[in-house]
């Protein structure tokens, strides 16, 4: 058995899919440290894909744009102050910032735990606050085994990757009712991706729409495209490009339930982006579309045949890339509804 562990603090804000990425790390610290409290530091709109998971006892909300006012506004500095102290009253003996930025960094130090770890090579200098550096190698250069390289060199010695994703019964019949107002069947239909905060991470909608009459001529299943409020003209783009029927749930579902909507689809389809990555750790069938960012750190773990990318194992450590062959401009629709048949067709 590794040292006990009693209070365990993860400092992982954002990005949606960075936190997906992180949920094995907080499986691993639970499954080697049974007893220990262990609280997430994350930012509100990312927080119910936190609420209910067996291995978290509690989420410190992370309100960023209000505490980025704090150097001149008295109600955010106040808010940080508050946040500073409630950090540490919770007396954490180890911490972990798996954001690796300077804001996180100075919030894991300004807990006054002991026992900081962080990323040898993080950004802004964030190095300089942590206890313990740790450094990403190729053996470690997806993010799901560099956070659990992290926890390990806190004496985690069950490693075991597991992505936990509570389902609740009341988001599931949430799902189902708004389903059956556009008379989809639960489980029966696709769901598109194609939206992203990055623009560049964007297949362009006119192949989107070129996909979906592929599909819909093959498969005879209805599509769903998904994002947030404000990618609604995007979608509507895609719907009045393509000739096949596509449902716009853009902004319909809440967090939750755009979990259930994912994993009770027979497919998605989508961009490198917080979705798709919910859609990967839940198993379900998909094909993910990379451009800039590095595949090999935040592929599909464990699932190569759902991505398409260009030299995804040649880039080195390197996060993002700037060679233009890597843009997800070229990617065609062929290769994407191939890899589409190859899934459907497998199961």
């Amino acid at each position: 058995m590794p040292d006990s562990l009693k209070n365990i603090l993860i400092t992982k804000p954002s990005a949606l899919g960075d936190i997906v990425l992180a949920l094995p790390a907080l499986t691993a610290l639970r499954k080697s440290f049974p007893d220990a409290k262990i609280s997430w530091l994350v930012r509100p709109e990312f927080a119910p894909l936190l609420e209910n998971h067996p291995h978290l006892d509690k989420i410190i909300l992370f309100d960023r744009e209000l505490l980025a006012k704090a150097w001149f506004h008295p109600k955010a500095f106040n808010a940080l102050t508050s946040l500073v102290r409630q950090l540490r009253k919770n007396k954490f003996d180890a911490a972990f910032d798996f954001q690796g930025l300077f804001r996180t960094a100075i919030l894991t130090w300004a807990t006054g735990c002991k026992k900081r770890f962080g990323m040898a090579n993080s950004r802004e200098m964030a190095h300089i606050f942590y206890t313990h550096k740790i450094k990403q190698d190729f053996e470690s250069i997806h993010l799901v085994d560099f956070y659990l390289k992290m926890v390990k060199a806190a004496g985690v010695d069950k490693l075991d990757v597991r992505f936990e994703l509570p389902s609740n019964q009341q988001d599931v019949d949430s799902v189902k009712k708004i389903l059956a107002d556009f008379n989809i069947q639960s489980g029966e239909y696709i769901v598109f991706v194609p939206g992203s905060a990055h623009i560049d991470k964007r297949w362009p909608a006119e192949r989107f729409a070129a996909l979906a009459d592929r599909i819909a001529s093959e498969f005879k299943l209805p599509i769903i495209a998904v994002g947030t409020n404000s990618e609604n003209d995007l979608i509507e783009k895609i719907q009045n490009t393509s000739k096949a029927h596509i449902t716009n749930f853009a902004g319909r579902t809440s967090l939750k339930e755009l979990v259930e909507l994912l994993r009770a689809a027979r497919l998605v389809v989508s961009n490198d982006t917080g979705p798709g990555h919910i859609a990967a750790a839940l198993g379900t069938l998909l094909v993910m579309i990379y451009s800039w960012s590095n595949p090999a750190r935040i592929s599909p773990y464990g699932r190569p045949e759902c991505m398409i990318a260009r030299q995804p194992y040649g880039r080195g450590l390197k996060i993002k890339s700037k060679n233009p062959e890597h843009s997800v401009t070229t990617i065609t629709v062929d290769e994407v509804f191939q890899k589409a048949h190859e899934q459907l067709n497998l199961h």
